[in-house]
């Protein structure tokens, strides 16, 4: 009898729902900077990898801009409340590399997951940014992007332009925006990312060094050089284009990025993550090309570099939070996941194997200009032109966008601007070279 209301009295409990769950799941905690359509694609990412497995749920959340996730993350750090993964923008990639005792390097928590790891599958432009001098990688690369160039199609055609012809020199941009103006455009020419596109890449696209010691890979004594003859001819050339109404700038960051898909501006240099944005919001055709150069300057084009962010897990936790990261980044891992990703987004394919299934899908013959990123990120590299690694990069780059938007305003001449950001920008570099000797 006694065992006859036991097992009633067990059903019952079954009948209800209230069964212990077997294994209880590890919950990772992903703070992130993407929004939009790129906001929607990190939760699928999330979301796909939990439908795959039982014992981990990644939960991603949105932190704000790059700047202001890596800021939150450092103050959660100090109060003990860390996220497992951050991710990080490259130029906060050597403060989180100074941050002693707030990180666990990628490789050693793939290790602690006994999970397949191989540095070298990663595209080694990508892979060597965010690897240590020891040769260990410190973080996974995650949305790696380059600078591209894109452009109106039927904008050019308008003006009496071969809309499959893209300006490949400046001289060439120069001239375009000169028609396109003609034309009745208001906008011909812009651009984000001021220092990214017209002096990070533009150094190592005609390789030339933007900060001495290698850019920084050879030690925290760096000093910038971006007032060079080069450089100022550049930007000479983007404050007449700017005088004429043939370049527009329209802020900070990636303030400009809206103009280009909502057919305002009909040319524009920006980053390969604005692919998902064009591709989901331009109601014409456009094209994607390479970064334009000075032909008459030896050596170019070279390469352009790294730009978008990595993910870097957090110390403090516990082994089986490290088990399920490195499961998590396995899993991002994958050719398959990386070449949806990549044709969804435009941020390069991490490993080499996700470029060439990407390319044997035949998406980059259906969507040409695609493999621009990947293409000028492949090259051999030179020591000018392997990346740009400083501290305090942020403050660096607020540093350039000061200086340089008092050019677009006539309160200085380009030699000003470029030599007052290279002075300043030097006392954040000592600054940062005295908080870590």
């Amino acid at each position: 009898m006694q065992l006859k209301h036991l097992a009633l009295a067990g059903a019952a409990v079954l009948s209800l729902g209230l069964t212990v769950p077997a294994h209880a799941q590890t919950e990772i905690q992903w703070w992130h900077a993407m929004s939009g359509p790129l906001g929607e694609w990190v939760n699928d990412l999330a979301k796909d990898f939990n439908a795959s497995q039982k014992d981990y749920k990644v939960v991603p959340t949105y932190k704000g801009t790059y700047g202001e996730t890596l800021t939150a993350a450092m103050a959660a750090f100090r109060a003990g409340n860390q996220p497992d993964i951050l991710q990080v923008y490259e130029v906060g990639t050597a403060t989180m590399m100074a941050a002693k005792g707030a990180i666990k390097p990628v490789a050693e928590v793939m290790k602690m997951g006994s999970a397949k790891f191989d540095p070298s599958a990663y595209i080694p432009a990508v892979a060597g940014y965010y690897t240590a001098p020891n040769g260990q990688m410190l973080s996974l690369p995650f949305n790696s992007s380059t600078t591209v160039f894109y452009y109106n199609k039927d904008a050019f055609q308008a003006a009496g332009m071969d809309p499959e012809q893209a300006p490949r020199t400046w001289p060439e941009v120069v001239l375009a925006a000169g028609k396109l103006k003609a034309a009745g455009h208001k906008c011909p020419f812009t651009t984000s990312w001021i220092s990214w596109t017209q002096l990070e890449s533009f150094s190592t696209w005609h390789n030339v060094l933007f900060a001495t010691l290698n850019n920084g890979f050879g030690g925290t004594a760096t000093r910038l050089v971006f007032n060079s003859p080069l450089h100022l001819r550049h930007f000479d050339n983007l404050a007449n284009m700017s005088k004429q109404g043939l370049f527009v700038y329209h802020g900070r960051d990636n303030k400009a990025d809206v103009s280009f898909p909502s057919g305002e501006c009909a040319m524009m240099t920006g980053s390969s993550g604005l692919y998902a944005r064009v591709s989901k919001e331009a109601k014409f055709k456009y094209g994607i090309s390479t970064l334009p150069y000075y032909p008459d300057v030896p050596g170019a084009p070279q390469n352009t570099i790294i730009g978008g962010a990595s993910l870097w897990v957090m110390a403090g936790k516990k082994p089986e939070t490290y088990k399920g990261v490195a499961a998590f980044f396995t899993y991002l891992s994958q050719p398959e996941v990386q070449s949806a990703s990549h044709k969804r987004t435009g941020y390069l394919p991490i490993t080499m194997a996700a470029y060439e299934l990407t390319d044997k899908s035949g998406f980059y013959k259906e969507h040409p200009g695609t493999d621009v990123a990947v293409t000028q990120m492949i090259r051999k590299t030179t020591d000018k032109s392997r990346g740009i690694r400083l501290g305090n990069f942020n403050q660096i780059r607020t540093v350039i966008d000061e200086e340089t938007e008092q050019i677009w305003t006539g309160g200085k001449s380009p030699k000003q601007a470029l030599d007052a950001a290279v002075a300043r920008g030097n006392e954040q570099l000592v600054r940062f070279q005295k908080a870590n000797q």
